[in-house]
């Protein structure tokens, strides 16, 4: 496969995609070009819109006011969406936009925000979340993004909750203390399971919660090691390991995972 073009400026679109295909642009998005990239007439970015893959297109300024991008050529397809589901009790701010951009780039493709009985945080900006979401996928070439849920309480989620997924619960409690070797134990019977991760609150979860949530056939309990971390670390860590083992980072799908090396080249 030929380099991917990392240099190249991406820029995610509601509108529909294909070969002559118009997109006006709203005042912000046109600032942003303008203003911020320095982009005039006749320059190009790649758009995507998650959906109809990603596009190069061309910029144009029919009048003063106006800025249009204009879908000359298809760069790559629309992939399958990933099917890795990620439940999280809310944080504030600076730390749940990090924890959100963090998750997309680690190939969530669901993002369910869950109140537990220690969680700090009741109210989500669902808008917030979302344009996170999308700037993380502009900026690590991801073409699909993923659902967002409102907020529910964890009883609620998990009485509702699937019998062929499988939910890693990551708790500090958990007897195992080696992480790679609890998932690897589940790997040979697991790994063509739809997956969940769930982290919790930093005050972690009450005893109750524990109990209900081990009260699940389908659930596996996993030890993030000898420490404990804050609870966007642990996300990373955790959809890291369990991609690692389970998910898409192994070659579960037949295809190799796109994936940047050194060098800038997917793979």
């Amino acid at each position: 496969m030929a380099p991917y073009d990392f240099s190249a400026h991406r820029l995610y679109v509601e509108a529909p995609l294909a070969e002559g295909a118009r997109i006006a642009l709203d005042s912000g998005r046109a600032s942003y070009l303008r203003n911020v990239l320095r982009l005039s007439a006749g320059d190009e970015i790649l758009a995507f819109n998650g959906r109809d893959g990603e596009w190069r297109a061309a910029l144009s300024e029919p009048s003063r006011r106006n800025v249009e991008l204009t879908a000359r050529t298809r760069v790559r397809p629309q992939p399958a969406p990933p099917d890795l589901h990620y439940l999280f009790a809310p944080l504030k701010h600076a730390r749940l936009d990090y924890m959100v951009q963090k998750s997309v780039e680690m190939g969530a493709s669901r993002l369910s925000p869950v109140l537990t009985r220690r969680t700090q945080v009741a109210r989500v900006n669902l808008d917030r979340v979302r344009a996170n979401a999308i700037e993380a996928a502009e900026q690590c070439g991801i073409l699909c993004l993923p659902e967002i849920d409102p907020p529910r309480a964890l009883e609620a989620v998990l009485g509702a909750w699937p019998k062929d997924r499988l939910l890693v619960f990551c708790d500090e409690g958990a007897p195992v203390r080696a992480p790679v070797a609890a998932l690897r134990a589940r790997a040979e019977a697991d790994r063509s399971r739809p997956l969940a991760v769930l982290i919790g609150p930093e005050g972690g979860f009450d005893p109750q919660e524990r109990g209900l949530l081990l009260s699940l056939p389908q659930v596996l309990r996993l030890s993030l090691g000898p420490r404990i971390l804050r609870a966007d670390t642990a996300a990373v860590a955790a959809l890291a390991l369990v991609q690692a083992e389970l998910g898409d980072w192994t070659d579960r799908a037949g295809d190799a995972t796109q994936a940047s090396d050194e060098h800038g080249e997917l793979r």
